[in-house]
C-alpha cells in the first residue's frame, strides 16, 4: 500500500489531543495524536443501523500545536490525510506491522462560542495556562 488518501468528515474527538515534542532532524518538532470518531449509517427508516468508526491520527509541527490549543474532547473536525504501512520491532524483538494515519489537512468545524462552552464544561485550562504546560513537555522519540 502506498500513501492511500483517507477522508474523515464530520468527526468528533473521543478525547483530548495528546501533544509532545520529539527530536527531529532540525531540532524539536511537535507531534500530536488524536482519535476521531465518525458515525456511519446503513439502511433507511426503522431498519437504519448506526456504526461508529474511530481512527487515531498523528499531526506534526505547527498543525499539532494548533490542534492541542484549540481542540478538545467532542470537538468537530474534518480530516484529510494518508495511511501508510509501519514496521517496527517491539520490546521482545518481534517484528510488528501496522497502519499509521497522518493528517495533511484539518478543518475546525466548531465556532469560537462552541469551543469556549466545551472548555467550560470539561474544565479545560485557559489558553495561556495550556500553552505554558505544553512548552514544558519535551519527549525523545
Amino acid at each position: 500500500m502506498n500513501n492511500v488518501i483517507v477522508i474523515q468528515r464530520h468527526a468528533h474527538l473521543a478525547g483530548a489531543v495528546k501533544l509532545e515534542f520529539v527530536k527531529g532532524r532540525e531540532g524539536q518538532l511537535a507531534r500530536a495524536v488524536l482519535t476521531a470518531i465518525s458515525n456511519q449509517y446503513r439502511g433507511r427508516g426503522q431498519d437504519r443501523e448506526e456504526r461508529s468508526i474511530a481512527i487515531r491520527w498523528t499531526l506534526w509541527g505547527p498543525q499539532a500545536e494548533n490542534a492541542a490549543e484549540y481542540l478538545g474532547m467532542g470537538s468537530h473536525v474534518n480530516l484529510v490525510g494518508r495511511v501508510h504501512n509501519t514496521q517496527y520491532q517491539d520490546s521482545e524483538g518481534i517484528e510488528v506491522h501496522g497502519l499509521e494515519f497522518t493528517v495533511e489537512d484539518i478543518d475546525y468545524l466548531d465556532s469560537k462560542a462552541e469551543r469556549e462552552a466545551r472548555r467550560a464544561r470539561h474544565g479545560a485550562p485557559s489558553k495561556a495556562h495550556s500553552k505554558a504546560r505544553i512548552e514544558r513537555q519535551p519527549v525523545d522519540a
